[in-house]
């Protein structure tokens, strides 16, 4: 995942994949998977929302000096990618 020069490194499908079945395990009824790039820990992390509007509340990658920006957001259900 995430295999261009758009983004800061790839991410492994394995990590990606396991990130979905952790937030469809989840007690909390989680319904979005965020990818956020921590620029501090030079890492991807999944960050799951209940609410699509959440989303709003992580500034874009590349747009943004932020330390922790959204890299894109996906639907926990679907796989589908929405941002």
């Amino acid at each position: 995942m995430f295999d261009s020069p758009e983004y800061p490194q790839s991410l492994p499908e394995s990590l990606f994949e396991s990130w979905f079945e952790i937030g469809r395990r989840s007690i909390i009824p989680y319904a979005y998977l965020l990818i956020v790039w921590d620029e501090i820990e030079g890492k991807y992390l999944p960050v799951f929302v209940e609410r699509r509007g959440d989303i709003g509340g992580y500034e874009k990658y590349g747009e943004s000096p932020a330390t922790q920006t959204l890299v894109a957001a996906y639907d926990l259900f679907s796989e589908g990618r929405i941002s």
